[in-house]
C-alpha cells in the first residue's frame, strides 16, 4: 500500500449552514419563475428587449438553480460522509447536522454498489447495501465469522468460529485505503484465526500448564484481537473485542476424541479411587493393631489388603462370604 495514501490525514470539511442555503435556493428558484412570468408579460406589452432579457435569465435560473439542491447534506449521529471533487479529496463531514457543500462534490463509499434498485446482502457476516446512502457508519458493528476448519498445534482438525466487535475509527482511511473495508475485515479475520489457532492445541492434560484453545479461550481471543487490530489498522478500523463463540473437533475425529476424553476421565477417576482405597486399608490395619482386636501375620495382612482393595476398587457390589469356621 502506498505510504502517501496509508497515512492520509482526515480533515473536517468547512461546510455552510444547510438551512440558510436551502432558503436562498428556494428564493432563487421562485425569482427565476417570476422573471419568466414577468418577461412574458413584458413581451406581450411590447417591451421586447427587457422581456427577452428577463425571459432568458429566468430560463437559465430554472435550469441551474435546482442543481444547487445536490449540495444539501444531512449527517446523522455516528455517521460520516467522505467527499471528493473531481477525483480530489476535499474533506469529511462527521458532525451531525444539516450542511451545504459544493453541489459537484460526490460521496465515496466502496461498500455501496452504484445500482438503481436498493438491495442488501451479507459478506462475511457483515451486511452490505446496494444503491443506498454512501454515508460511512461510525457505529459499533458485529462481525460473525462463520465456522471454519483449521488444524491445531497437534494437527487435529477442529472447527472454530469467532465474533468480532468493531467500528470505523477513521472514515477517510476506511474509504481510500481499502477496496471494501467490510470484505477486507472479514478476510483478515479468517487469516488471523487460522494463524493463531494452529499455534495452540485444542486441549491439554490436567497436569499441563500450557495454553489451549478450550482452556484458555479468553487469552487466545485477546491475542486474536491484537493480531487483527494490526492487520486492519491501515483501513481505519478499531477492533473492540473478539470472542470465540464456537469450538469443537471436526466431525471426522469427534467420535475418536470423545472416546479419548472418556478414557482419560476413567483413568483419573480410578486414580482417585485407588488413592482413597490405599488410605482406608492403611487406616483399617492401624486401627486393628491399636485396638488389639486381632493379631495378623504378614501373610494374613497381605490377604486382608488384597480383599479390601478388591472391595473398595471394584466397580461392582461385593458379595460377602461368612466363614463359620476358623480363619486358620
Amino acid at each position: 500500500m502506498d505510504s502517501n495514501v496509508k497515512f492520509m490525514e482526515e480533515k473536517e470539511m468547512n461546510a455552510k449552514n444547510g438551512m440558510g442555503a436551502l432558503v436562498l435556493i428556494i428564493l432563487a428558484c421562485l425569482a427565476a419563475t417570476g422573471a419568466i412570468i414577468y418577461g412574458s408579460i413584458l413581451l406581450a406589452n411590447g417591451f421586447i428587449a427587457l422581456g427577452v432579457v428577463l425571459l432568458v435569465a429566468g430560463c437559465l435560473g430554472i435550469c441551474i438553480f435546482p442543481i444547487l439542491f445536490a449540495g444539501l447534506k444531512v449527517i446523522n449521529p455516528n455517521e460520516a460522509l467522505v467527499l471528493v471533487l473531481f477525483g480530489k479529496y476535499v474533506g469529511t463531514l462527521q458532525t451531525d447536522g444539516f450542511y451545504y457543500v459544493n453541489p459537484f462534490c460526490t460521496a465515496v463509499n466502496p461498500t455501496v454498489k452504484p445500482i438503481a434498485v436498493a438491495s442488501s446482502q451479507a459478506v462475511g457476516g457483515v451486511a452490505m447495501t446496494s444503491g443506498g446512502s454512501k454515508k460511512v457508519s461510525l457505529k459499533t458493528s458485529t462481525l460473525v465469522n462463520e465456522r471454519q476448519k483449521v488444524n491445531d498445534e497437534l494437527g487435529n482438525p477442529i472447527e472454530i468460529g469467532v465474533i468480532v466487535i468493531w467500528k470505523v475509527r477513521n472514515a477517510t482511511m476506511a474509504v481510500f485505503n481499502a477496496n471494501n473495508y467490510h470484505t477486507y475485515l472479514s478476510t483478515q479475520c479468517d487469516a488471523v484465526i487460522r494463524n493463531v489457532a494452529r499455534c495452540y492445541p485444542y486441549d491439554t492434560s490436567s497436569a499441563g500448564d500450557e495454553w489451549s484453545l478450550r482452556g484458555s479461550s479468553q487469552e487466545i481471543a485477546g491475542i486474536m484481537q491484537e493480531e487483527l487490530q494490526k492487520k486492519v489498522e491501515d483501513a481505519g478500523i478499531e477492533i473492540m473485542d473478539v470472542r470465540i463463540n464456537h469450538l469443537s473437533y471436526a466431525p471426522e475425529i469427534a467420535s475418536a476424541m470423545l472416546q479419548r476424553q472418556q478414557a482419560s476421565a476413567i483413568i483419573d477417576a480410578r486414580q482417585i479411587i485407588v488413592e482413597g482405597a490405599v488410605g482406608m486399608v492403611e487406616m483399617a490395619l492401624n486401627r486393628l493393631s491399636e485396638k488389639e482386636i486381632v493379631h495378623l501375620d504378614d501373610e494374613r495382612k497381605a490377604a486382608m489388603v488384597s480383599n479390601l482393595l478388591v472391595v473398595l476398587c471394584g466397580n461392582k457390589d461385593a458379595q460377602p462370604i461368612v466363614n463359620s469356621g476358623s480363619i486358620y
